[in-house]
């Protein structure tokens, strides 16, 4: 544990920042906070938070419009009020980042928060500009940069003049325009593309190559099949090379074409917020922008440390926030490494994307001899009673061991099933191991099970819940 003079500037407000400042303080050190934005960061305030509550929306409103139990029910196209949602989506995020951000800063008297730009002057000061008007100078014993990253713009000529949308502007926006565009085809793209979509935008996608490009090729397949069926357009291999605005439509000419929309979503990346610390003058390298640490999470500059966006980690609140706090115990005389081999990811498009460890390629690559299966949901009874078995659940192992060595899934419920496939990586059980477990019937997890069991069965062969 530190000793109560330990003193730690915390640069950031967000998922990094406060999990660093939180564990900091909890053994011993005292705190002071620099934030020149919101409070809270990009989850609660712009990101995870926002967006999920957007997305459930759609996801409300598609059903009402189509399910498929359509035969037996009526189904009526909702009348969407934006205005009304968003009212609905801001409150809450407001709620979420007074209890979870704001009141535990309050009531923490070891931490002191200080709102404005912080910029390092050396390896131990820091002069923040105040928001409300002029400097101060912070001395401290170790500081932890969680600054997080904002949406990229990517070099289209045009681009930066036109009022296009950002995530960012995307969930504040008070209506739903009748023609979109997004430029991106990862995460945070594709959700937003759906949602927008399921709230009545037309909506077409321009991938630069295919759909999300860093996953195993299955999931891009499967996650633009389910978009074909709503009748959202993606367009593969496809980047606009100008863009302009009339004051009323967009206009990008592609390489498949002219396309116009009313609002043209950016989403093809994020940039690190760390232009403005001064870090070359301390010793901090970075690598386009993103802080390089190593596995304590020290930055190259001894007693500074980072963590999440800014950082070159995953980009994902949970991942800043295990970062942040094991940062904290390393600042304070502890010992705690950062271990993602077994790190879940989800994407909350319909159906969902889950994946955790490696993909077939990935294994080898780095030099498995694998054995994988995949398990389409027409096997799994949960999907056959929902009438929803578009998806699929695909197990890597490392042959003659059966060693489970990662997890694919494209299912309406994928995200909640993934973890269960986190725990499993972790106690480095086998395909085998799975199999043999009690799974309870009718669940989605349960397609873990029967996906397992295809390692040495034909599950077709199965009664409904053989074990």
């Amino acid at each position: 544990m530190s000793d109560d003079n330990l003193h730690i500037a915390v640069i950031g407000s967000g998922g990094s920042a406060m999990a660093a400042a939180l564990k900091a303080t909890e053994r011993g050190a005292r705190v002071t906070l620099i934030e020149r934005g919101t409070i809270g960061g990009t989850c609660v305030n712009i990101g995870c938070v926002p967006s999920k509550i957007m997305i459930r929306a759609a996801h409300i409103a598609h059903l009402r419009q189509e399910s498929p139990f359509d035969d037996g029910l009526s189904a009526q196209a909702p009348v969407v009020n934006r205005p009304a949602l968003l009212a609905q989506q801001q409150g809450r995020v407001e709620e979420l980042r007074e209890s979870k951000y704001q009141n535990i800063l309050n009531d923490n008297a070891a931490i002191t928060v200080l709102k404005g730009e912080a910029r390092f002057v050396d390896e131990r000061t820091l002069t923040v500009t105040l928001n409300a008007g002029g400097e101060q100078t912070v001395s401290f014993d170790r500081a932890f940069i969680g600054t997080g990253a904002r949406p990229a713009e990517p070099p289209v000529p045009g681009l930066s003049e036109t009022p296009y949308l950002t995530s960012t502007s995307a969930l504040e926006l008070d209506h739903i325009p009748e023609r979109l565009v997004v430029i991106g085809a990862s995460v945070v793209a594709i959700e937003l593309a759906q949602a927008f979509a399921r709230l009545g935008s037309r909506v077409t996608i321009l991938a630069r190559s295919r759909v999300l490009s860093q996953e195993d090729p299955a999931v891009g397949e499967a996650v633009e099949a389910a978009f074909r069926r709503e009748g959202i357009e993606v367009l593969k291999q496809t980047q606009a090379s100008e863009i302009t605005h009339n004051g009323r439509v967009f206009t990008l000419q592609t390489n498949a074409g002219t396309l116009e929309a009313e609002q043209l979503l950016v989403a093809s990346g994020r940039t690190p917020n760390t232009e403005n610390l001064n870090l070359e003058a301390v010793g901090v390298a970075t690598e386009r922008g993103a802080i390089r640490i190593d596995n304590h999470l020290q930055t190259t500059a001894s007693g500074i440390y980072a963590a999440g966006d800014c950082t070159d980690q995953p980009q994902f609140v949970y991942v800043a926030a295990a970062g942040g706090s094991r940062a904290a115990i390393n600042m304070t005389g502890g010992d705690a490494s950062l271990d993602l081999s077994a790190m879940p990811e989800v994407i909350f498009t319909d159906p969902q994307v889950a994946t955790v460890g490696l993909s077939e390629a990935e294994a080898q690559a780095q030099g498995y001899d694998t054995d994988s299966r995949t398990l389409t949901l027409d096997n799994v009874p949960r999907a056959l009673v929902n009438f929803d078995a578009g998806g699929f659940i695909k197990m890597v192992a490392e042959r003659g061991s059966g060693r489970l060595l990662g997890v694919q899934s494209v299912a309406g419920e994928a995200g909640e099933l993934i973890q269960t496939a986190v725990m499993a990586l972790r106690a480095r059980m086998t395909v085998n191991d799975i199999a043999d477990e009690l799974f309870p019937y009718l669940t989605m997890v349960e397609g873990l099970k029967l996906c397992a069991q295809t390692f040495t069965k034909d599950v077709k062969q199965l009664s409904c819940c053989a074990g």
